[in-house]
């Protein structure tokens, strides 16, 4: 195993946080955070993906495990790994940037996450069929694709969008 993890594919981070669920490090009471908005457009600094160190990526998504002791497992920041949930929002998302770019958070248990997701990874194919970027050498998890239903801001199956705030209340287990 690695530094990260055993299960880290760059661009897969739907499938790298469902890896991670099991991870003896993290724990079994775990959230799986989901961060997006209604724009599907969220600016985060920090990352591998980043054309530099200092610029931010525009993910339409991105998904991170937080452990119970409040540290967050995103195999994609270039910041300490893991690295406490404050210091990780405080850096990741900045103040002033565009409403449009403004994150919202989807925490779901480990394990319901674990038990429920699947994707046959058509997210990731291009008009012609072709992949936009590797598939990790994994086979894709589970039967069909709820990708959308998590991502989707109407649909509160899954649970409630949060704000950074209310968020941070739930990690910290604040009333």
């Amino acid at each position: 195993m690695n530094a990260r993890a055993e299960h880290d594919a760059p661009f897969w981070c739907e499938e790298n946080a469902w890896h991670l669920c099991v991870e003896p490090r993290i724990g079994s009471d775990a959230l799986v955070v989901l961060i997006s908005n209604p724009w599907h457009t969220v600016a985060l600094w920090h990352q591998r993906a980043a054309s530099r160190r200092d610029a931010p990526v525009g993910w339409d998504y991105h998904v991170v495990v937080v452990s119970r002791d409040a540290r967050v497992w995103d195999l994609d920041t270039r910041l300490e790994f893991p690295i406490a949930f404050d210091v990780y929002v405080g850096r990741t998302f900045r103040e002033g940037v565009a409403a449009r770019l403004q994150p919202r958070f989807r925490a779901i248990d480990a394990a319901v996450y674990r038990s429920s997701f699947a994707s046959d990874r058509r997210h990731m194919r291009d008009e012609d069929g072709g992949w936009q970027r590797p598939p990790p050498p994994w086979p894709a998890i589970g039967d069909g694709h709820v990708l959308d239903a998590l991502l989707d801001p109407d649909d509160e199956s899954f649970g409630p969008w949060l704000d950074a705030r209310t968020l941070r209340a739930q990690v910290s287990g604040a009333p």
